[in-house]
């Protein structure tokens, strides 16, 4: 029997090394307290083999030491296995001391044993017909099994608790560890209190260590596999089906039974019912997604079905599965985020950038049909804004929008293009000219007690290039609206080549300003200025434009090209520096004449007017009085304050303001009592347009009496005959200009007639 026992002991030490080594090596986390418990039931076993194995008291004796000194290192080993597995920590660092110390005291007692003969002694029986050395127990052994006992019992209580506290998936990876552990216990319990020669336990020891081994470093818990498995399936938002490899469906989670209707009893009628929600979805293929959509409850739902074949090592089918998602919110989600991107939040018309892309779409894929592009846009929408506030100007825009939806046809795309600005593509034949007009000229916007009619013009562009830029045949349609801008009985207005010779015109004349001033096409005229008796006493510097090919071009050619485009700035400054250039060569002979320049409304946007003006008077050195700054009515419309300051700023550097047509708007009286003027321009156009003359030459009587009071000199252009020069004269008008004196003449010319 001993020999038997030794045999089997010496298997479990190898096996046990074994493990031990292939533990420490693994990458697992509880790697280290396997392979140190595995190391720590060694020593017991080896204990044991030497006393089974000797007929020698000393021999015998040395295995017990070290039977039981291994105990207290297989406890202890157990205990730090306990911790790391059940994944909990010492409550505190008191109660871990406490406990090991009772390992460090259970070691020094029985190390004394041999001194004091106080924990064991060993006695001879005969077994297998030889000594056999046989333990006899003292006090200090009773305290060794006590303390191994105390602390066995405590990791049994961890795993209990363990196994209560956790969820029921995870109960197998503890009960199987303690179930062992307490056959073990009991069984080394049965060796004690039996006095059987051969402790036989150790054989549990080592089956102990092996099945830990196992579990933990190699063990799938199928079971808990199975209900996690399940229970996250379960969990899964997305309805699940599970095939087995014949098709039949053999488990469904609970969105899935909700989405077919069927118990959990019924998994087999499954199949037949997707068919009824999604017609016929099989593929051919193991795997596959597929998009579908149906009508629940007077609303569109969207799913995703996507099938997995799962197949095992062999690459055999073992059955599949099909997710079904229902997507509705997502697509929902997308297609507002669409539909917010071509469309405009305020009116719900497209956005600009759709608008062009279904406009070239609609062009491209449509060329027998004739079309027209509309711009519309509504007159004066920041003063419906600045009177009536932003609620009401944008509730107007969503009357005209609403209004756009109901005039135009099926087949016509609209949007908003800008604030107030909106875009449509109509077939040509179903744009109704007659009806359009007679629905904007009463277009009344209504809104609580708010009523108010609004002015709204349409610029129309025949689509004759179909290939055109979208873009580009807005603008042209924006050209035709700029003809009728302050027009409030025409509403609508047609693009023709006119326009388009004419924005080819503008281009023309821009790309050669620079060159025209540099080579001196661009040059100024001079309109002598006369006083009552006819003297020359200035002038007034008019540009005029000699062009290489184009010939002799009149100011209208190209001063409002330059106004629209802001070049005007660079053109006014050139003519400024040719009046003080002359002005100083005049200085010597003739210091008693002055020029008048212009200075257009748009030059305040581009330039600093006040400085640029005296920083070229002080080049030249000529007296600031001899440059007359001539300013029109208009300039003061916008920014009043900040114009009046550079007036001003020109007054007190010693410049003369002058007035230019006056009378032409409608507020010259109310800022001439605030304006530093010291010449009020009157044009004969004033009597010249007048039905009512005698109304018109009261008033131009008392526009002079009144500027003559006011300290204030005037002067009256386009005078046209000496009738005309008598009438002004004998009204008390001090200065003169028109072609009764002279035309406006180049500058040699004026100096050769009057200078010379």
């Amino acid at each position: 029997m001993r020999q038997e026992f030794s045999i089997i002991f010496i298997l479990l030490v190898l096996a046990l090394s074994v493990c031990a080594f292939l533990s420490y090596r693994s990458s697992k986390k509880i790697g280290p307290s396997v392979s140190l418990l595995l190391c720590g039931l060694i020593p017991p076993v080896i204990g044991n083999l030497i006393i089974i194995s000797s007929s020698v008291r000393f021999i015998s004796t040395l295995g017990c030491y070290i039977y039981f000194l291994g105990m207290d290192l297989a406890i202890y080993s157990l205990l730090r296995f306990t911790f790391d597995y059940c994944l909990i920590r010492w409550p505190n660092t008191g109660l871990k001391i406490f406990v090991y110390a009772f390992f460090v005291i259970d070691v020094i007692q029985l190390l004394l044993n041999p001194l004091f003969h106080h924990a064991f002694t060993t006695e001879a029986i005969i077994v297998d017909a030889e000594p056999y050395y046989r333990l006899v127990p003292y006090l200090g052994q009773t305290f060794h099994r006590v303390v191994d006992y105390a602390v066995f019992l405590a990791v049994i209580i961890i795993f209990i608790y363990k196994m209560i506290h956790t969820p029921r998936v995870y109960v197998e990876r503890y009960s199987i560890i303690l179930a062992v552990m307490l056959f073990t216990g009991a069984w080394e319990t049965y060796y004690i209190f039996s006095r059987t020669p051969v402790d036989t336990s150790m054989i549990g020891f080592g089956v102990f260590g092996l099945l830990v081994f196992y579990f933990s470093m190699y063990y799938r818990p199928l079971k808990l596999l199975d209900r996690m498995l399940a229970g996250i399936a379960s969990q899964i938002p997305e309805a699940l089906f599970f095939y087995d490899d014949a098709g039949r469906c053999i488990w469904a989670n609970e969105p899935g039974l909700k989405l077919t209707g069927i118990k959990d009893t019924d998994f087999e009628k499954a199949k037949d019912r997707l068919a009824e929600l999604f017609g016929d979805f099989e593929q051919d293929s193991d795997e596959w997604t597929l998009k579908r959509s149906q009508k629940v409850d007077d609303e569109m739902r969207y799913y995703i079905m996507e099938k997995h074949t799962v197949k095992d090592s062999r690459d055999y089918s073992s059955g599949s599965f099909l997710s079904i998602k229902d997507n509705t919110e997502e697509q929902n989600a997308l297609q507002k985020e669409k539909y917010n991107a071509t469309h405009d939040r305020l009116t719900d018309l497209y956005t600009k950038e759709h608008l062009y892309e279904c406009i070239h779409r609609l062009l491209l894929n449509d060329q027998k049909t004739d079309f027209l592009i509309i711009m519309i846009d509504v007159k004066d929408f920041k003063i419906i804004n600045d009177i009536f506030g932003s609620e009401f100007g944008d509730y107007t825009l969503k009357q005209i929008a609403e209004w756009i939806k109901g005039m135009m046809p099926q087949k016509s795309v609209y949007g908003r293009l800008s604030g107030d600005m909106f875009g449509v593509c109509i077939p040509k034949d179903e744009f109704d000219a007659e009806k359009l007009e007679k629905a904007l000229s009463q277009f009344v916007v209504r809104n609580d007690n708010i009523e108010h009619h609004i002015l709204v013009h349409l610029g129309v562009y025949e689509v004759n290039e179909p290939k055109l830029d979208v873009s580009v045949m807005f603008d042209r349609a924006h050209m035709a609206l700029s003809t009728i801008k302050d027009d409030y009985q025409t509403h609508i207005a047609w693009y023709d080549d006119k326009m388009r010779e004419r924005v080819l015109w503008d281009q023309h004349i821009s790309t050669q300003l620079r060159r025209a001033i540099y080579e001196k096409q661009v040059r100024p005229y001079l309109q002598p200025i006369v006083d009552t008796e006819g003297r020359i006493v200035g002038a007034e510097a008019l540009v005029r434009w000699i062009h290489p090919v184009d010939g002799f071009l009149s100011p209208g050619m190209f001063i409002p090209v330059f106004e629209k485009n802001g070049m005007i700035a660079e053109l006014d400054k050139y003519i400024w520096r040719c009046a003080c250039k002359l002005l100083s060569s005049w200085k010597k002979e003739h210091s008693d004449l002055f020029i008048s320049i212009n200075i257009s409304p748009k030059d305040f946007y581009f330039i600093d007017v006040a400085a640029e003006i005296k920083k070229i008077v002080k080049e030249y050195d000529i007296d600031p009085s001899k440059l007359r700054i001539e300013i029109t009515e208009t300039v003061m419309m916008t920014d009043i304050n900040n114009r009046m300051k550079i007036l001003e700023e020109l007054k007190e550097a010693g410049f003369m303001i002058e007035m230019d047509d006056f009378g032409s708007g409608y507020s010259s009286l109310n800022m001439l009592k605030d304006m530093p003027v010291d010449i009020l321009k009157i044009d004969m156009v004033f009597l010249s347009k007048s039905k009512q003359n005698e109304k018109a030459q009261k008033i131009m009587h008392n526009i002079i009496s009144m500027s003559e009071d006011l300290g204030i000199i005037s002067l009256t252009e386009g005078v046209e005959d000496e009738e005309q020069f008598r009438f002004l004269l004998e009204m008390g008008c001090k200065l003169f200009q028109g072609y009764y004196f002279a035309r406006p003449m180049p500058v040699d010319e004026f100096e050769n007639k009057y200078l010379e």
